[in-house]
């Protein structure tokens, strides 16, 4: 790990114009480039006190052994400079987008004498006309099989077009009206050029014309008794017609626009394009990136108009570019795409209207997507035992941990205190293994105590089932296999009741039924919701019972640290380590399942009365003693003569909920802390009581 000061350059080397730099390692390679508008203050920032950068700075700078830079003319000029040399040098620190994908495009081959109509991957060729990208293949060559009706441009390859031209008659494209035949001279290659021009207009979204003129012909036709010819005019406008409703349209003033989109969190971000021509979708891709550097969303989309756009010019560039936030500065980016269309381009976020409703949709594209790309990244096999093993070496564990309880705890201002424990084995989470806890020792706002009593109380349970069970001792860690399902299990000696070597609880304690025991399978590491405080208070309460074979780690959301007990530094893992996304998984798991438990806890709560006590008093006569008096207060101040005319309430029942009602203790009055007023006790919550006022911990 290098000291930046060894390599800062001295005061006033670094001039205050525009410019890029670069950051190499010690082997020469280029592991970062940036921009700025000022070299001089942007450079700065990075030879500050390491403890005041962004942990993926902190990373990249102590990682560098030397920094040069590039003064330019603009900001624009740098921009392009940025553009080229990250394509170039692909460095390490810098947002680099993959498409989760190999995108098929229509494309036609306009630089060829005879044009020619094909799918198209890959990189882009010069003199080629692009329409998408699409989802998929099948969907260009359905579109293409309903235009060849009234473009029949050439679709055919280099060696079948050469084939007929030999033999003099062509394929069974040009036999069933689908292709135009230049091959055998029906067409000239002037005429066909024409035609494929009038094919890449179509496909751009001038769709009306084209539309008219059919229509007008199908009219003369059949005003001059020429039916057949009207009839194959009407198909024509059929196929047309169909053509377009494969993509409907989005914004009817026939709008050509490109809506970014972008969904991340802590470690991943993708982005999602929708490409909009002549107000209908015409393709879609997306994009998939690790936050391998400190990234605002305006970055973020900055990085992908450069990838969109940098090697597009003319037309392939649109005149409006929607997106979810703007760069900073937005100025240089606006005018770059500018430059590359050759007139005016609008980048702007947009505020109302179909515009914005459109950009609602490429935006839970994008979650989808983000989402689908970490399904995919958890459920690889080698993935998840490479994660295991960075968490391992990280931690300094004599092996990997194939079961893996995290602990979380959530209260609303100190109310309502709860934990959660999530179980991971061998990367997956097993639910069924869940459990969740209410805080019993203390009443407030106490996390280490609150994560110290949980622990406690977890492997207590552990330490009963074990002395229940007789010695049961894990096995070696290097013995355990893994099951069809991934869970990990522990080899034993199975007797007559025991499960089969296939089972995937085979190993496992279990009750006489042949259920698991709760708590009775211990973990190799606990992860707790934090930072050091909690770590200890993890720590201390194992130490308590002796429990010395158990790893404790936390992990602290602000800055994504992991917490060692008795370590003054924490463990600061490479944004990129799958050991840490799992890690986060874990921990992300544990916070949603203990503030679903601590919302339940609550709600219950705010919607309890005094008659939840009544022995015999179910819902339907609470609710018509409720609807029958209008309010709990007018209740508790009936007598019982009164309460017995309720429909269903007899005179013991009657005083019964009088005696529940006189015992308990009148609430506070309800307080609308919009207005101030007191609000009737009614049995129910009012609004205001039953408003979050805080969030959730």
């Amino acid at each position: 790990m290098a000291d930046p000061s060894s390599y800062r350059p001295k005061p006033g080397q670094i001039p205050d114009s525009p410019g890029v730099y670069k950051f190499r390692d010690e082997h020469g390679r280029v592991i970062y480039v940036g921009k700025a508008k000022s070299l001089r203050q942007r450079l700065a920032n990075y030879f500050q006190d390491l403890a005041g950068l962004h942990p993926r700075t902190r990373t990249m700078v102590t990682t560098a052994a030397s920094v040069e830079w590039t003064v330019v003319t603009t900001e624009v000029e740098a921009l392009q400079l940025e553009y080229t040399w990250i394509k170039e040098f692909d460095p390490r620190f810098n947002v680099k987008y993959r498409d989760d994908k190999s995108y098929p495009y229509l494309a036609v081959t306009l630089n060829e004498e005879f044009p020619r109509v094909q799918v198209m991957r890959g990189a882009k060729k010069k003199g080629v006309r692009y329409f998408g990208p699409y989802g998929h293949a099948w969907a260009i060559r359905e579109t293409v099989d309903l235009l060849l009706r009234v473009f029949p441009v050439r679709t055919c390859s280099a060696g079948v077009f050469k084939r007929s031209a030999q033999i003099g008659r062509p394929c069974l494209l040009g036999y069933i009206g689908k292709c135009a035949a230049p091959c055998v001279g029906r067409i000239s290659a002037e005429e066909h050029h024409e035609l494929a021009e009038e094919f890449c207009d179509f496909m751009a979204g001038r769709t009306g014309a084209y539309i008219r003129r059919l229509e007008r012909g199908m009219q003369e036709a059949a005003e001059e008794m020429e039916y057949e010819r009207a009839a194959r005019l009407r198909d024509d406008i059929g196929a047309l017609k169909r053509a377009m409703e494969k993509s409907a349209v989005v914004l009817a003033d026939a709008t050509d626009a490109d809506l970014i989109a972008v969904a991340e969190d802590e470690l991943e971000a993708a982005v999602q394009i929708f490409h909009v021509r002549g107000g209908r979708v015409r393709g879609q891709r997306g994009w998939v990136t690790d936050k391998v550097e400190a990234v605002t969303t305006g970055d973020l989309v900055e990085h992908a108009l450069q990838q969109l756009y940098g090697e597009e010019r003319g037309d392939a560039v649109p005149k409006e570019v929607l997106v979810p936030a703007l760069p900073e500065p937005v100025d240089p980016i606006a005018q770059w795409l500018t430059g590359r269309r050759g007139s005016q381009v609008s980048l702007r976020i947009p505020q109302r209207g179909d515009k914005k409703d459109l950009m609602a949709t490429v935006a839970r594209n994008a979650q989808q997507a983000l989402a689908l790309h970490k399904t995919k990244r958890a459920s690889d096999l080698t993935t998840r035992s490479r994660a295991l093993e960075e968490i391992a070496e990280a931690l300094g564990l004599d092996s990997v941990p194939l079961r893996i309880e995290c602990f979380d705890i959530s209260h609303l201002q100190g109310d309502d205190v709860v934990a959660s424990m999530v179980v991971f084995e061998d990367g997956l989470a097993r639910k069924s293994e869940y459990r969740r806890f209410q805080i019993k020792t203390f009443q407030g706002q106490d996390d280490v105590r609150s994560m110290h009593e949980v622990i406690g109380r977890r492997f207590k349970r552990y330490l009963q089932e074990k002395q229940k069970a007789g010695e049961w001792t894990e096995e070696p860690a290097e013995d355990a296999r893994i099951d069809d399902n991934g869970a990990t299990a522990s080899p034993v000696a199975a007797g007559p009741d025991d499960p089969g070597p296939d089972d995937p609880m085979a190993g496992r304690p279990t009750d006489e039924d042949g259920r698991p025991k709760r708590f009775a399978y211990p973990p190799q590491l606990v992860v707790v919701d934090g930072g050091a405080p909690q770590v200890a208070a993890a720590r201390r309460a194992l130490d308590e019972l002796g429990i010395d074979d158990v790893a404790v780690c936390g992990l602290a959301k602000r800055l994504e640290e992991v917490w060692l007990p008795e370590d003054d530094d924490p463990v600061v893992l490479p944004r990129s380590s799958e050991g840490l996304y799992l890690l986060q998984r874990v921990r992300d798991e544990a916070h949603r399942f203990a503030i679903a438990y601590q919302r339940s806890k609550r709600t219950k709560r705010l919607k309890s009365s005094p008659l939840d006590a009544v022995a015999g008093l179910g819902d339907t006569r609470r609710q018509a003693l409720l609807k029958h008096f209008g309010s709990l207060k007018k209740l508790r101040a009936a007598t019982i003569d009164e309460i017995c005319e309720v429909p269903g309430v007899g005179r013991k029942t009657a005083e019964t909920v009088a005696a529940a009602l006189a015992g308990a203790a009148p609430s506070a009055p309800a307080v609308n802390t919009a207005t101030g007023e007191i609000i009737e006790d009614d049995g129910a919550p009012p609004a205001a009581l039953s408003a979050e006022r805080g969030q959730d911990q």
